[in-house]
């Protein structure tokens, strides 16, 4: 397995990432991506977005980082949102509680203040800086906190997480989508979070790209309809009883194993995503949540976890989240969040109506208390709060007190009925991607580095390269890169060096294919194309390169391109 300093080494001194402010010492936890960690990281991003948009007809928003404080206050991260945090007491260095005890818990993040002071002390545990004794555990809420405007401002918060431009956008999708479910919807972007002691690279970022998808179903039918297509594929589970299985999609939901039709096929989507862009099938678990780990509103809750030098590490987090986030938003937004649901046949139901008391109406409100009669009677009694319900009347919001209605129950005939849409959330760490994938593609041997990248995320698809830089070689060689160029194909022109040298400086940043203009050429209008991997080489035709060149990124065996 690689060492994760070898990968970081390799990022920083070809170009795919940088730790950041390195001239003013760096930031733990802060990292820049480099020109080749961009177009890979880009490479990822849009495989990931066209599977959701154009394969699954996931729409596609982009939201404020910066939020009011209410968001996070509805949401619970304002209350909820925090670590578990030691300091030393000789040099005061701060530390995660649970990552101090890794070793001694088999989970220990699912662990109170107490009990991890208690594993603390029982095991002698020192300030892994200085040796230093620990302080008792305390709660750090990990939100970076701002002020929206002069002075005082508005209290706002830097998202932790892409999730809440999407919820509190819903009534906005939902119209959008002709106020249709299932309706799913993506979001690429950062996230901070404040984390107390990132020291794993670009595994634990203060500043984090995420891509997730909120997808918002009818909470009673969890179907998908195309699951029955993938329900014989099989997922490599750890179920939170501790039973670890190699176990079809079909037959884990049938056992209860994952909770409803839905989970499961996003759970397969995920795992075909991770292996299309690099991740290694091999070291790829789904680890369901511990029940004292989960929250108490989801349903279901898997990490797609990958083996790293690291350990088995969470890159991905897919939930069944219920209603609780619309919910949420709900009550402290006073919007109605809900989705109707057209029924086959009207069905006489009870249901509650607001009845107007015009005797009372009338009195206070004259000549308008017959139009305030008839909005009270089609308004939701779910709107009274705290004994009143706000109407709006010629543009005017009208506060009016339950001494002038009533809530009454009767029964009708109904169309459809209202609810709270339930959500499942798949939530892709990219950074962590991005790092998993430069790892299980990392191999070296004689002191030469490969990086076996996919040639779908390779940021530079084809080296291009003259065997001598002269006798009009360099020419014809800046005719390919070019002609590659402006066909939208990534390209590297490189005539420094030997042709070994620059073979070996291609294979280390994961370029897959290598064209050289040789003397040959002059003779008969053929080029070698070389391939990364097994280093095998054709010749072909110089004229039909580009053909080539795209039958190679398609996977097409180049032998029927080969000249004898």
């Amino acid at each position: 397995m690689a060492d994760a300093q070898d990968i970081l080494s390799l990022c920083k001194r070809r170009g795919f990432l940088y730790p950041s402010f390195e001239i003013y010492g760096g930031v733990a936890g802060m990292y820049d991506y480099g020109p080749l960690g961009t177009a890979l990281k880009n490479n990822i991003i849009e495989i990931w977005r066209r599977l959701y948009t154009l394969g699954e007809g996931f729409i596609e928003i982009d939201s404020e980082t910066i939020n009011p404080e209410i968001v996070f206050k509805a949401s619970g991260h304002v209350d909820e949102f925090a670590d578990k945090m030691v300091r030393c007491k000789v040099c005061s260095d701060a530390f995660r509680a649970d990552h101090l005890v890794i070793e001694y818990h088999p989970n220990a993040g699912a662990l109170k203040d107490k009990e991890l002071d208690e594993l603390i002390r029982i095991n002698k545990v020192v300030c892994p800086a200085c040796s230093g004794g620990l302080s008792s555990v305390e709660e750090f809420n990990l939100m970076f906190k701002t002020n929206i405007g002069p002075g005082s401002g508005r209290v706002g918060y830097i998202r932790p997480e892409t999730a809440q431009g999407i919820f509190v956008n819903f009534p906005n999708l939902y119209r959008y989508n002709r106020e249709k479910l299932p309706l799913g919807v993506i979001q690429v972007g950062r996230g901070y979070r404040n984390e107390i002691s990132p020291r794993q690279g670009i595994i634990r970022l203060r500043e984090f790209n995420m891509m997730e998808c909120e997808l918002f179903i009818d909470g009673e039918d969890k179907t998908w309809p195309r699951f029955d297509d993938v329900s014989s594929e099989t997922l490599r589970l750890l179920a939170n009883d501790g039973l670890e299985m190699e176990i079809s999609i079909g037959d884990a939901v049938d056992q209860g194993i994952i909770c409803n039709q839905v989970l499961a096929y996003f759970m397969w989507l995920t795992q075909e995503f991770l292996k299309a862009v690099g991740v290694d099938e091999e070291r790829l678990r789904f680890r369901q949540h511990e029940r004292d780990e989960m929250a108490h509103y989801a349903a279901d809750c898997w990490d797609v976890e990958s083996l790293l030098s690291y350990g088995w590490t969470e890159i991905v987090g897919i939930a069944d989240r219920g209603c609780w986030d619309l919910s949420r938003h709900s009550q402290f937004s006073g919007v109605e969040m809900s989705s109707f649901k057209r029924l086959d046949e009207p069905q006489e139901m009870e249901i509650d109506r607001i009845k107007p008391r015009y005797d009372k109406l009338g009195p206070m409100y004259k000549g308008k208390a017959g139009k305030i009669g008839e909005v009270l009677e089609e308004a939701d009694p779910v709107e009274v709060k705290d004994g009143s319900i706000i109407i709006e009347i010629d543009g005017e919001d009208i506060a009016i007190s339950d001494e002038l209605f009533e809530v009454v129950r009767v029964k009708e005939k109904v169309t459809g009925v209202r609810s709270i849409p339930h959500v499942i959330e798949p939530s892709y760490g990219l950074d962590r991607i991005i790092y998993t994938i430069l790892e299980h593609a990392y191999s070296k041997k004689d002191d030469q580095t490969l990086l076996s990248l996919k040639q779908t995320v390779a940021p530079i698809k084809v080296g291009v390269f003259p065997l001598m830089a002269r006798d009009g070689l360099d020419d014809l060689a800046k005719d390919i890169d070019q002609e590659l160029r402006y066909s939208g194909i990534e390209t590297y022109y490189d005539d420094s060096g030997s042709i070994g040298r620059r073979y070996a400086r291609m294979d280390e940043i994961g370029t897959p294919w290598c064209i050289t203009v040789d003397y040959q050429t002059r003779e008969d209008g053929t080029v070698t194309i070389r391939e990364r991997d097994t280093s095998s080489q054709v010749r072909v035709r110089f004229d039909e390169i580009l053909d080539v060149v795209r039958a190679a990124l398609c996977d097409v065996d180049l032998s029927m391109f080969a000249v004898e």
